[in-house]
């Protein structure tokens, strides 16, 4: 028994087909909802800053989060650019609310509300963000600076130890990245620290009769 032929599939004409069934919104309603997710997809897109808005502005935003919190290593830089993206794209909402509740937009009442309610959603999901990423910064950065202090005065320590010797002495010496100068003036910043708790102490801690009795 001989087999039956099928006829051949012509997927040129069926993709074509199909494209006429997708060419986007043609009915205002349809529209509508187009420019709602093209703003909604402006609070989650890659880059921060929308083609609409201000790059001198966005720019100085992110200075004056670089002046506040210094970052001295590769992750607090990513995490005060974290804070500056988050911010940035909070600090548009309002904006965004405020067209919308004008009418300026031209979306319809539906269509509005629905937009409200995602930046409503959305701006609680940046605000997380934008918490969660300080209370990491706060976190590495008094990590790092509790380090330091440390190392500062172990290597202070090892300063005067050879001071007293008369031996020269780096800091380079003992593996510690300051300088000799920052050592240095870490060491003197002891010693005045020293000196101002001891005579705190005549001054505040022990009572006037033995204070003046031992010629504080």
């Amino acid at each position: 028994m001989s087999a039956i032929p099928v006829p051949a599939i012509d997927r040129t004409a069926i993709n074509r087909a199909n494209s006429q069934h997708s060419t986007g919104p043609r009915t205002e309603s349809g529209k509508s909802r187009s420019a709602l997710n093209a703003l909604r997809h402006g609070l989650t897109a890659a880059s921060p800053v929308l083609p609409s808005e201000d790059r001198a502005a966005y720019d100085s935003h992110r200075r004056q989060f670089f002046d506040e919190y210094h970052p001295a290593t590769p992750t607090e830089s990513q995490l005060v650019q974290e804070l500056i993206d988050t911010s940035w794209r909070l600090n548009r909402i309002p904006l965004i609310e405020a067209k919308l509740l004008s009418g300026a937009d031209g979306l319809a009442i539906i269509d509005a509300h629905r937009l409200l309610a995602n930046l409503g959603v959305q701006g609680h999901r940046l605000s997380r963000q934008f918490q969660k990423a300080l209370e990491n910064l706060r976190d590495i950065q008094a990590d790092r600076r509790d380090r330091e202090r440390r190392q500062l005065k172990d290597a202070a320590a090892l300063l005067e130890l050879h001071k007293h010797k008369g031996i020269p002495w780096h800091p380079t010496d003992h593996g510690f990245v300051f300088s000799k100068v920052e050592v240095e003036r870490h060491s003197e910043l002891l010693k005045r620290q020293n000196e101002a708790r001891q005579i705190a102490y005549f001054r505040f801690e022990v009572p006037p009769q033995l204070a003046s009795a031992a010629g504080a």
